[in-house]
């Protein structure tokens, strides 16, 4: 019997709303102005999705020991939930306080005090099954909140719940598992970043010419340069089908390339119809709206998609530029730096801007062995990158299975499959 059959093996499970296990407390009004050098330990709701991971035992924030009499506070153990956000995603992100101290807690929180493990019940504010609760309970549109009323109706498995000494050891023990896949995804995205740090001073250097030493020229002199279809001409609703033509959005880029995930389709009749955008293969996409200078390298079998206002499309005259070459130099940090929009707060990149942006272009057969080499860094980094994936894919699995409960046989059968296909 493996360490999971053991850890789940008749184990009895109860699912208890959270409104049963513990209190919910407002957080205070505390302002990012009260915060000083010293004093007593603080958090603000904001540094819980820029600073703070899933647990802390330290504050990076402090106030004073008289403002903080006023101030509601976290002790050991408590979860501090952040329960207003942009997005869905980040609604309702969760910090356990690990620390000895208690600390003050701002508001637009709710500090949630239990007698249960506090790592356990934040991986099941993780899970899928939240995720589906808030999507059912947020208020709002521009800015997402999920009340404490409706966060006290959320429901988690509680092993043994009429044995709280041996349910506890059982969330310990999910806990410890789950870490461990944690830690482990961790460490390759800490080495997957150094990989792409490494990679971007290479590209740069392999791309940085002494002056005189390679011809510059702009793109409008060595590229065909195209916009997509403004809003005007976009495909109604009714126009999306879920097999045909490609409808490149900016929101498709992703990681210099396009990818195959969320990207609507049209048809052919209202692709011949659209008069702008037509991509050939190994076009290069640049963003002229949104995040302006994004790049992508269009892979062949996306050849003939369309694309919307947000993106235009560069076609390199062969015999002066590799479009693979292209798609580098656009990326360096010296041409990013370069690139510039037009507006307000809205910034656009026109197709004027586009035409003037001026890059390094040495003979062909320099540019083939930069893209050789480039091509070499970007195979290795794309390996770690699907080993992260895998690892993410894995730790998925597991934080479902230990969270679900499942029958010992299930777990077995995953495992055996799981050797199988690594053997």
């Amino acid at each position: 019997m493996n360490f999971l059959e053991k850890l789940l093996d008749g184990v009895a499970v109860k699912w208890k709303p959270l409104g049963e296990l513990g209190e919910f407390v407002r957080g205070s009004g505390l302002q990012k102005s009260d915060f000083t050098d010293s004093g007593i330990g603080c958090i603000h709701y904001g540094q819980i999705y820029t600073f703070y991971g899933d647990y802390a035992y330290q504050t990076k924030s402090f106030v004073s020991s008289i403002l903080a009499t006023k101030l509601r506070k976290a002790q050991k153990n408590d979860l501090i939930i952040a329960t207003t956000s942009e997005n869905i995603e980040d609604v309702c992100k969760t910090l356990v306080w690990l620390g000895e101290e208690e600390v003050c807690v701002s508001g637009e929180t709710y500090i949630f005090k239990h007698n249960q493990n506090p790592k356990y019940l934040a991986y099941c504010l993780k899970t899928p099954h939240f995720f589906d609760f808030k999507k059912r309970n947020r208020t709002g549109t521009k800015v997402i909140r999920v009340h404490g009323d409706r966060l006290a109706t959320f429901q988690i498995p509680i092993p043994c719940p009429d044995n709280p000494e041996k349910s506890l050891a059982i969330q310990a023990e999910i806990v410890r598992i789950l870490d461990t896949f944690t830690a482990l995804t961790a460490e390759l995205i800490a080495e997957l970043t150094d990989r792409q740090k490494q990679y971007n001073y290479y590209r740069d250097r392999l791309l940085s010419f002494e002056k005189g030493e390679v011809e510059w020229k702009t793109l409008g002199e060595i590229c065909e340069v195209g916009d997509g279809n403004h809003s005007s001409k976009y495909p109604k609703g009714n126009e999306m089908v879920d097999h045909g033509v490609p409808f490149i959005r900016g929101t498709n880029i992703v990681n210099g390339t396009i990818s195959g995930q969320d990207i609507k389709y049209i048809t052919p009749e209202k692709h011949r119809e659209l008069r702008k955008g037509h991509l050939k293969a190994y076009d290069v996409l640049i963003a002229n709206r949104g995040e302006i200078g994004k790049v992508a390298y269009i892979p062949k079998h996306f050849a003939g998609s369309n694309l919307n206002s947000q993106l235009a499309w560069l076609r390199s005259n062969p015999a002066i530029i590799l479009p693979r070459y292209l798609f580098f130099v656009l990326n360096t940090t010296h041409i990013q730096n370069s690139i510039s929009g037009e507006g307000g707060a809205l910034q656009q990149l026109t197709i004027r801007n586009i035409k003037l942006i001026s890059i390094p272009v040495p003979p062909l057969k320099i540019q083939a062995e930069i893209v050789r080499i480039l091509d070499t860094f970007t195979d290795l980094t794309a390996e770690l990158t699907a080993e992260l994936t895998d690892r993410k894919k894995q730790y998925n699995y597991y934080c479902d299975l230990l969270l679900t409960f499942p029958k010992p046989e299930e777990v077995e059968a995953h495992l055996n499959s799981m050797e199988k296909s690594h053997g």
